[in-house]
């Protein structure tokens, strides 16, 4: 059986050139735009089945390759080399680049005649930080951050989100400390936002890839992500 949802790289211009993003368009033919936003391991295939699965669920998705500058469509499993090599690549992207890339992504997907006019953000790891900066700079209408390592040193963007909010953390997450969480949770105390903490869940408990997958977090994660971009409809 087809899937109902339709895939394709297309190419996005951008400030620096062109790069490529992975899109997927809803069964529906039209729906809110959503920008996608990888870990560091580029838009591998867990990444383009996230983008299958929200597609699935009405959205017009568009995940862009943000390590196109290091080669295109880098793709990294989780451990050993490729781990070390995610990292090596996390390090080389300058913040103005991602940003302009973000920028470029949303005007695509505006463009678009599948996207009703409305663009949300929701990234993983890496992309946890990016959708909580493109809430501050990049005028996206909603924006829902997984695992968001280093969010908490980027508090000074907090006065600048002005859309509705959404992060989902893990308890046990040795990349984020507890203390971490509670400073998102401190600047985001006047804001539209919503932290959730899921018990016993680790770093990367929404990756089905990954040996910290938490299937019962990640669905009821993914379940409040979708009530909450329902929104955009």
């Amino acid at each position: 059986m087809n899937s109902p949802v339709t895939t394709q790289w297309i190419d996005v211009n951008g400030r620096d050139g062109a790069f490529g993003t992975y899109l997927a368009l809803p069964p529906g033919g039209r729906g809110p735009g959503l920008l996608l936003l990888q870990e560091i391991f580029g838009v591998n295939p867990h990444i383009r089945g996230v983008a299958e699965q929200y597609a699935l669920a009405g959205f017009t998705v568009l995940a862009p390759d943000l390590f196109w500058r290091q080669g295109s469509r880098i793709e990294l499993g989780y451990t050993g080399d490729d781990w070390k090599r995610a990292v090596e690549l996390m390090n080389t992207i300058q913040p103005d680049s991602v940003v302009a890339d973000m920028q470029a992504t949303i005007a695509a997907l505006k463009s678009r005649a599948e996207c009703n006019g409305r663009v949300g953000a929701i990234g993983y790891c890496m992309g946890g930080r990016l959708a909580y900066t493109a809430a501050a700079l990049c005028g996206v209408d909603a924006a829902v951050a997984y695992y968001g390592g280093g969010i908490q040193n980027q508090l000074a963007l907090a006065p600048q989100v002005a859309c509705p909010i959404q992060f989902h953390y893990g308890e046990k997450d040795d990349h984020i400390p507890p203390e971490a969480v509670e400073a998102v949770r401190d600047a985001m105390a006047e804001k539209d936002a919503e932290i959730h903490v899921y018990p016993g869940a680790q770093h990367g408990f929404n990756c089905w890839a990954r040996a910290s997958y938490g299937p019962g977090s990640a669905a009821l994660a993914h379940g409040r992500s979708l009530a909450f971009l329902a929104q955009l409809f």
